[in-house]
C-alpha cells in the first residue's frame, strides 16, 4: 500500500513541479548513476528493417546523458494493447512505452500513466499543435508526449483520377474503381458524422451520448446501401485494397501512412495522396469525416527511475526522434518546427495527413462509452455488405444502431 501511495504522489509531483532532482539508482563508475529502463513498443520499431528506430534512439539518449549509466530492457507492445497490459499490472510494466491516444483513459482509470507538468509541460506544449495535445489531455492534465497524428485518408491512382477529380467520392466512382473499409467501424462512421451524427458532445461529454439516428443518419444509410451496390465500389478488407492497386483492379483506397510504403510499390510513380474527399447526398456535397487522434509516448507513474524514465519520454518524442522515425520509418511527425522545413511540408504523405488531421476530421473520443460503440457500427457494414440492410428497412436498422451506441449492454 505504501508503495502504491507513493507511485502516486511522485505522478503528482511531476505533473506540478516537472520532477526536478530525484531518482534512486546507485552509483557507477565516474559518478554514474546506474538506471535500468524498461521500453516498449511495437515489433517494427525495434527490426532491422526499419533501422532498429528503437534501439537507435535510446542509445543515442544514453550518449547524450553521461550522467547515467543506463541499462535498457526491450519489450514488444503496439500502440493499441500497451495500455491494457500497463493497467493489468503497472508496477511490472515498462518505463517508457508507445501507446495511442484513443486508450488513454484505460490507463488513467488504472493510475497506470504519468502526467506532465512544468517545464516539461511547457516543452511539449511548444512544439505541438492545439488538436494534438487536446488528444492527449484529460480534465486539464497532459499524459504524453505525441510523436505522431493517427488518421487516414485517401491513395489514388494520378493515372486514373485527377486532382479535381479525388475532390469527390462520387465524381471518382464515374471513372474509376474505389475500395474501402466498409465493415470497419474506424472508418464507416466518416459518412455518418459527414452528415451532421456527433459523439458525447465535442467528443468529451459522455453525458450527451451518440446522436447516429434521426433523418440524418438514416440518410446515410440509403446512401451506403446505393454505395456498396455500385459496380465501381469495392469492399477492402484483408488487403484487397492494396492487391488491388497492384493489379489493377482497383484505383483509389483509404488507409493511414503505415501503408505509404506498399502502396508506392504498387503504383510507382502514379501514387496520389489526398484528404478526404467529400461525397454527393441528396444533391449536395457533404465531407467525409475521419477519426483522428494521435499515438505518444508514455510514462508509468511507477517507475522506479522516473527522473531519466520522463528525460527519455522527451527525447523519443523530440524533434530529433521524429525526423529519424519519419526517415528510417515514414512515421509522419507532429512536431511543429518538423512541420515547417521546406522538405517534410512538400511530402504529399505529410500534407494528406496533416490536411485530413486539421480539416477534415475529429478528434476520436476517448471517453469509456466509445467502447459500445464500435461493433454496431461494424454490424451495419455487415449488414449492407450482406444485403440484411436495405431501403427498406434502413430507419429500423439505423436507430437500432443508435440505440446499440448509446447502450452499456446490460
Amino acid at each position: 500500500m505504501k508503495r502504491r501511495v507513493c507511485a502516486i504522489l511522485m505522478a503528482a509531483s511531476l505533473a506540478v513541479c516537472g520532477l526536478t532532482g530525484c531518482g534512486n539508482g546507485s552509483q557507477g563508475n565516474a559518478g554514474q548513476e546506474k538506471v535500468r529502463l524498461m521500453v516498449w513498443s511495437p515489433s517494427e520499431e525495434q527490426s532491422k528493417e526499419s533501422g532498429e528506430w528503437l534501439q537507435t534512439m535510446c542509445e543515442s539518449f544514453a550518449e547524450e546523458n553521461p550522467q547515467w549509466d543506463i541499462t535498457f530492457v526491450y519489450g514488444v507492445a503496439d500502440e493499441a494493447t500497451a495500455a491494457s497490459q500497463v493497467s493489468q499490472d503497472p508496477e511490472a510494466s515498462a518505463d517508457v512505452f508507445m501507446y495511442a491516444n484513443d486508450t488513454l483513459t484505460t490507463m488513467t482509470d488504472a493510475n497506470a500513466l504519468a502526467k506532465f507538468g512544468g517545464k516539461y509541460r511547457e516543452e511539449i506544449e511548444k512544439t505541438n499543435s492545439e488538436e494534438v495535445l487536446k488528444s492527449l489531455t484529460k480534465d486539464g492534465d497532459l499524459y504524453g508526449i505525441p510523436f505522431t497524428t493517427n488518421t487516414w485518408f485517401m491513395y489514388y491512382d494520378k493515372s486514373v483520377f485527377s486532382e479535381e477529380d479525388v475532390k469527390n467520392l462520387d465524381t471518382m466512382l464515374e471513372k474509376g474503381v474505389v475500395s474501402f473499409p466498409f465493415t470497419n467501424s474506424w472508418y464507416l462512421p466518416a459518412f455518418y458524422v459527414g452528415n451532421g451524427c456527433t459523439l458525447f458532445g465535442d467528443g468529451t461529454d459522455e453525458s450527451k451520448g451518440v446522436d447516429f439516428g434521426g433523418e440524418n443518419a438514416v440518410e446515410v444509410t440509403n446512401y451506403l446501401i446505393d454505395l456498396r451496390n455500385n459496380p465501381n465500389f469495392k469492399i477492402d478488407a484483408d488487403g484487397s485494397g492494396i492487391a488491388g492497386l497492384r493489379d489493377g483492379s482497383i484505383n483509389a483506397m483509404f488507409s493511414g501512412s503505415w501503408d505509404a510504403n506498399a502502396v508506392k510499390e504498387a503504383l510507382g510513380d502514379n501514387m496520389g495522396v489526398a484528404a478526404l474527399p467529400t461525397y454527393t447526398l441528396n444533391g449536395e456535397e457533404k465531407q467525409m469525416t475521419s477519426y483522428a487522434g494521435s499515438k505518444a509516448i508514455g510514462v508509468n507513474p511507477y517507475s522506479k527511475n522516473m527522473v531519466p524514465a520522463v528525460e527519455l519520454a522527451l527525447y523519443l518524442g523530440s524533434a530529433k526522434a521524429q525526423e529519424a522515425h519519419y526517415e528510417m520509418r515514414n512515421v509522419i511527425p507532429c512536431n511543429t518546427e518538423l512541420l515547417a522545413q521546406e522538405n517534410i511540408a512538400a511530402d504529399p504523405l505529410v500534407m494528406a495527413q496533416n490536411d485530413t488531421f486539421n480539416r477534415t476530421s475529429i478528434l476520436q473520443p476517448f471517453v469509456s462509452k466509445m467502447n459500445n460503440c464500435w461493433v454496431p457500427v461494424e454490424n451495419m457494414g455487415k449488414g449492407i455488405r450482406n444485403g440484411s440492410i436495405t431501403h427498406e428497412n434502413a430507419e429500423e436498422q439505423t436507430e437500432s444502431m443508435n440505440e446499440a451506441m448509446n447502450s452499456d449492454g446490460i
